[in-house]
């Protein structure tokens, strides 16, 4: 059984002459450890699918397993647990806290977690020494660069460790330069193992993934290997 498997996935919104369809049955599976970009133009789905196999957003119907969990068959509080343990989220924008240091940001999904603060701060700053942003732990966001901030996103996510990343256009708000640099950064984590996850707009950060869907009007109309 693959690592993630998606059953005639299909998302609709509204009812009768106002329903909208936004994902129109998918199927597809993904192997632990690949690296999926998730292409297609704006309002083909993309979006609406990361966030159903993101474990936010429930299908209309069809069905969605991670490492053999039916996740739309767990309860609220199950599926929340199955986020915080498997899933890191990073998205176009930042969502950085303007008021905490880079190391409080890193340390926010630790909240909950029942540990002591020295073994989180621990934890936090390795995160943003694998992101190269060891030494700016306490500048605040505003003292630092988009594609450090950027960083800080990643670092954020993957600071509890989970096994699967998903990301929404990442390098969308980033100068070429930067955008080349974060890819460099998700390419990395792929190589150590994380399944990674991308929606994105642009054919130089798909051409880092080793497999792509393309997606047009809600459908799956390729799924070809990079």
């Amino acid at each position: 059984m693959s690592y993630i498997q998606a059953e005639n996935l299909f998302k609709q919104y509204g009812a009768g002459e106002a329903a909208v369809m936004a994902v129109g049955g998918m199927s597809f599976k993904i192997d632990m450890g690949e690296f999926v970009a998730v292409m297609g133009e704006s309002g083909a789905g993309k979006s609406t699918l990361l966030s159903m196999m993101g474990a936010l957003n429930t299908p209309t119907t069809g069905n969605y397993s991670v490492d053999g969990l039916e996740i739309y068959q767990l309860g609220q509080d199950q599926r929340a647990d199955f986020r915080r343990e498997f899933l890191a989220f990073v998205f176009q924008s930042f969502h950085l806290v303007s008021y905490l240091t880079l190391l409080e940001n890193v340390m926010l999904p630790l909240v909950t977690v029942k540990m002591s603060s020295k073994k989180k701060q621990a934890l936090a700053e390795d995160a943003l020494l694998r992101v190269g942003l060891n030494g700016k732990s306490h500048r605040l966001p505003g003292q630092t660069s988009g594609g450090e901030q950027e960083r800080v996103a990643i670092a954020r996510a993957i600071v509890n460790e989970p096994p699967i990343l998903f990301a929404d256009e990442p390098s969308g708000n980033l100068d070429t330069k930067t955008s080349q640099e974060v890819m460099d950064l998700l390419q990395s984590l792929n190589e150590e193992g994380m399944t990674i996850v991308m929606v994105t707009h642009s054919p130089e950060c798909a051409g880092y993934a080793r497999r792509m869907l393309r997606i047009s009007d809600g459908l799956l109309v390729e799924d070809v290997p990079l």
